[in-house]
């Protein structure tokens, strides 16, 4: 399928930008359209959603956005059109936070979803959220990732202590380092 198109954002609408790529025009939905400005190139990460009755490319500026909202249509009642919506006004990390601390509150704020498909977001998703963000993991830390989830630790534990690694240290001294501070 699609990973991402680079184009001229050439059009805009409430729910959609249209983005120019080699002569051809693509309507992709995104969740805020004027977060994009015109007549500027961006690349723009795609999930292609195909059902019996039609065709739409959904848009997002990060993979993070995308891999999260992946995830989050697998949930059951909860599709493309609501889940969309949801990076409107959450952040990526806002959303993971959410449904890690269980916060039914916070998800329901978004347009569609009661409190039902809340907590069905909470129990299908509460630690299997491991969104990798390329700015917190460097090459140095995949190592030492994998190693610590292959101790059990969840991701979300993981990405609060990689920022105080010392990657100069062994890998050894590494994941003791990261023990002792997810023992704090």
């Amino acid at each position: 399928m699609y990973n991402y198109i680079k184009g001229m954002i050439v059009d805009q609408t409430a729910s959609l930008i249209v983005v120019d790529n080699n002569g051809i025009g693509y309507d992709i939905y995104v969740s805020n359209p004027y977060a994009f400005e015109l007549d500027k190139e961006y690349k723009v990460y795609l999930y292609h959603h195909i059902t019996e009755n039609s065709q739409a490319l959904f848009g997002f500026k990060t993979k993070e956005e995308k891999e999260l909202f992946l995830k989050l249509i697998n949930v059951k009642g909860l599709g493309p059109k609501i889940a969309l919506p949801m990076f409107a006004t959450g952040s990526v990390d806002g959303i993971v936070d959410a449904i890690d601390r269980e916060n039914v509150l916070y998800l329901t704020k978004f347009p569609k979803v009661g409190d039902k498909l809340a907590r069905q977001i909470i129990l299908d998703l509460k630690g299997k959220l491991a969104i990798s963000s390329d700015s917190s993991t460097s090459v140095d830390s995949n190592e030492l990732v994998e190693v610590l989830d292959n101790l059990g630790y969840k991701k979300p534990e993981i990405k609060k202590v990689l920022p105080n690694i010392d990657y100069t240290k062994s890998l050894e001294e590494q994941i003791k380092d990261a023990l002792r501070l997810m023992l704090k």
